[in-house]
Parts: C-alpha cells; structure tokens; sequence
C-alpha cells in the first residue's frame, strides 16, 4: 500500500498545562531495523505523559518527541530484519513516544497480538500497565500463591491491572482506594479487600491480615513509611510514582530488621532486550487468560485525538476508573 509522508499528531506547543496539546501536521516515521511501522487505531494516556508534557520526562535518546507509550492498530510497513510480523497484522504494542498519533514506528518484539475477547481500540490499554506490573511484581521472582499483595490506586490504569494480575495469579489482594464506588470496582476485578483510604487505615488492616508480602505504590509521600509498617519480614515494596511527593523523611530501621525490599522502577528507560523478555512472558502467561474472561481490559472513557487536552484533564483529576484512551483512527 502507498503510505502517505505526513500525518496528524498530537503536538507539545510549550511545557505546561494540558492545553498546550494540539494537533498538527508530522512526518510520518520510517521503521529502522527490527521495527514495525503501525497504523494506530487508539493510544492509551499514561501518567508518564502528563510529566512529559509538563516538561519533566524527556524520551529517550533516539526516540519519538511525541506522546504516547502505547497504541494498537495494524502494521502497515516493515524495518530492515526479519520480524514475526506482517503487514496487515493487527497489534498492541509499547512504545519509547509517538503513540498519540496516527503512525508510530515500534520496536517489533515489543509488540503483540490484540488478545482473545479484546476490541482493538481498549487493546491499546494494555501494555504499559501490563508490561510495568509483570515486569516489577511477576517477572524474575518466586511469587507465592496466597500472598498479601497491596495495591495503592486500585481504581486506577495500573491498580486495576494489578489487581486483576494479583488475583489471577492467586493473591490475596488489599487495594485502598477513594470511596464505595472505587471500591465495588476494585472487588470486581478480583481485590480480597478494598480500603477506603479516607475512611481507613490500610496499616492495621495489613498488619491483622499478617502483613503485606508485595507493595506496589504509586503514591509515596506518607504513605512509604506506612508500607514499611504495614509489610511482613521479608516484603517487597515497589514505587512506581510519587504522586503525594518523593522526599520524605523515614526511619530505616524496620527496612533492616524486616529484611525488606525497597525498590523503583521506570519502564520507559529499561533496555529493549528486556521489554523483549516481559513481552514473551505477556504473550505465553497473561494474554492466554483474557480469552476465558479472566483479565479484562478496562476502559474507563474514549476520547478523539483533538481531545488530548480533555483526556490529560480527567487524568489529573484523579476520577478514572480504569484506563483513558485517544481514538486515532
């Protein structure tokens, strides 16, 4: 097929608030070796990019300026290399940037096939919840079936993967979130128990149940003093973001007579062998179980791509259930 040389795309006019986003005229990007060029049909909106857009998260050497770490749509033209792929195939795919327009060039192994029982346009939903969460809690670990897996943010794009991830793999899941409504969700998707953060303390919850066994957090501020209190020796916590703030001032000795783990992680930044890896691991262990219904995606609102602005709002505004989409094509 004859590939037009521009396209629309989602434009940063200056760092700051989300009505710098617009949309305009691109070039079109040329697969490089080992790539796939995708014709996007949707583009998930990531906590990443409201940062990105806000000046502070520049993509990586040698990747798109634009936004978007994730699409699905259908491969419409290959990169030097020989590739599962091929034209006409449809995909969900991660991506280092430039997935909030209507061509992205990917890295072939990063992408997969749109689950069993998944419509393309929530596929695009997918990878950077499921990439970050099996990357940090599933992939090069033992993780016990019965666990105590708490989830900060249950209602949202990375707490309802974990919570949906946790309870497939058999984990008893506590994920605190903001209200009864928030909370009917969470236990839908498979939580043990759904803390209402304004209404309780997740800490003495966990501590009756025996302790937290894996943390993943999105929150930091307060809240990391409150894991270490709130985990079990030999614990694993993970922070993902730091929406309530990143320095804090914590007592380090309970990390030391717990044995904890304390880790940090951006997916953005890791090497492309190893989004390889989770890929393969994504496609064999979790994209099975979206056919029986036992993952869903969740998706919490469609927008168009002129809506960028309108999508990057209701992120910040912190009501989403699930995760938010542009539509592109």
């Amino acid at each position: 097929m004859q590939l037009p040389t521009t396209m629309r795309a989602v434009v940063i006019k200056n760092p700051g608030s989300a009505d710098v986003l617009h949309v305009e005229e691109c070039a079109v990007p040329s697969p490089r070796e080992g790539e796939v060029l995708v014709k996007v049909t949707a583009a998930g909106v990531n906590g990443p990019d409201l940062v990105q857009r806000r000046g502070h998260y520049p993509p990586p050497k040698g990747a798109s300026e634009l936004l978007g770490l994730e699409v699905s749509g259908e491969v419409v033209a290959l990169g030097n290399g020989d590739t599962r792929w091929s034209v006409g195939d449809r995909v969900t795919a991660l991506t280092n940037g430039g997935g909030y327009a209507e061509y992205v060039a990917v890295d072939a192994r990063h992408c997969l096939p749109v689950p069993k029982a998944v419509s393309e346009v929530d596929a695009a939903g997918l990878p950077e919840t499921y990439f970050t969460v099996w990357s940090n809690v599933f992939h090069g670990h033992k993780v016990a079936k019965g666990a105590n897996f708490l989830v900060h943010g249950g209602a949202g794009g990375i707490g309802a993967t974990a919570v949906q991830l946790g309870a497939a793999f058999g984990l008893s899941v506590f994920a605190t979130v903001d209200g009864p409504e928030d909370a009917a969700f969470a236990k839908s998707l498979g939580a043990t128990k759904a803390i209402d953060f304004r209404a309780q303390d997740f800490v003495p919850i966990l501590r009756e149940a025996g302790g937290a066994d894996i943390v993943l957090d999105i929150i930091g501020g307060n809240y990391i003093a409150r894991n270490i209190k709130a985990s079990r020796h030999d614990a694993r916590l993970i922070q993902l973001a730091f929406n309530a703030g990143s320095k804090v001032e914590i007592d380090l000795m309970p990390v030391m007579l717990k044995r904890l783990s304390f880790t940090g992680a951006t997916l953005r930044s890791r090497p492309d062998a190893f989004k390889a890896a989770v890929a393969a691991e994504l496609e064999e262990q979790v994209w099975p179980l979206f056919a029986d219904k036992t993952l869903q995606a969740v998706t919490h609102k469609v927008l168009s791509m002129e809506q960028a602005a309108d999508a990057h709002k209701l992120m910040e505004a912190s009501e989403h259930r699930g995760k938010i989409l542009l539509q592109i094509g």
